[in-house]
């Protein structure tokens, strides 16, 4: 694989995030090479040591963080009955696992393959918990699919992208959908890799062709988004981040140990991002 330099013109043109952006209710952030990619890989979703496996092992941090998020602001009406919406689900294995957790209410799952999201509906049927009226859904669709909510109570506590936004050719506008979706007071909480020669070397010459953690063709390099260049964004909606509710979290991959979170990884790997819809405007 070769890479040019990263020019300040090709940063302006492909990579950085435009710090405002209207919605794109009218079109998709569905990629249809990525959702072949996906689809390919359906059958082993739930397989801990196949493809999805660093996955598996990425989840319990991926509650952590949220965990860390929300009681950094503590926010009463949101500590029973949480909602949930996780956006490019998958196969399910975050949506589970916070379906059993004992303080929510729903997860409704999405994704644009139809094949994953039989899968996640396959596996879900195993658990009789996961079968009560309105614990968990899925849905085969993209996010812009789902109609607006016009009230709070239409909304989610959380709202999860979790290695998703890496996989989109128009984060902008793609995470701008996003936003509606969540309630005041609430989070969206993303994981994603940062855009550094660091990056590269480990996910796609290390993961995918010297050891092959990961299906050859998973990552972009070009697609990864910088932890600024996010904050950039969210930074500049009007209700968002308020208050210290913006908070980012590196992490990284470790052989025969596993994921840990690595303050200051978010400069130069993957990591999490949170940000908080305010409460109240000011």
């Amino acid at each position: 694989m070769v890479i040019r330099p990263t020019t300040s013109r090709n940063l302006s043109r492909l990579l950085r995030i435009p710090t405002q952006c209207r919605s794109s209710s009218q079109s998709s952030s569905v990629n249809a090479a990525e959702v072949s990619h996906f689809n390919n890989l359906a059958s082993t979703w739930w397989d801990p040591y196949g493809s999805s496996r660093l996955l598996h092992q990425m989840n319990p941090l991926r509650h952590d963080f949220i965990s860390s998020c929300i009681e950094s602001q503590p926010d009463p009406t949101s500590s029973t009955n949480r909602r949930y919406l996780d956006v490019g689900c998958g196969g399910g294995i975050f949506a589970e696992s916070a379906a059993r957790l004992l303080w929510t209410k729903s997860v409704v799952g999405v994704d644009p393959s139809s094949q994953v999201i039989s899968v996640a509906k396959a596996h879900a049927r195993q658990d009789p918990l996961l079968l009560e009226p309105g614990r968990l859904e899925y849905q085969n669709k993209a996010v812009e699919d789902l109609p607006i909510p016009r009230i709070p109570e239409e909304q989610f506590d959380v709202v999860s992208l979790f290695e998703v936004i890496e996989h989109i050719n128009r984060p902008a506008p793609f995470l701008s959908s996003c936003l509606p979706f969540v309630k005041p007071g609430g989070w969206l909480i993303l994981s994603t890799i940062a855009r550094t020669w660091t990056s590269w070397l480990t996910t796609n010459v290390v993961a995918e062709e010297v050891v092959r953690l990961v299906p050859r063709g998973t990552h972009d390099w070009s697609k990864y988004i910088n932890e600024q260049e996010l904050r950039r964004f969210f930074r500049a909606q009007d209700g968002w981040g308020r208050d210290g509710g913006l908070k980012s979290q590196g992490c990284m991959y470790m052989p025969a140990v596993g994921w840990r979170m690595v303050p200051g990884g978010e400069k130069w790997g993957n990591y999490f991002l949170g940000v908080r819809k305010d409460s109240t405007r000011s």
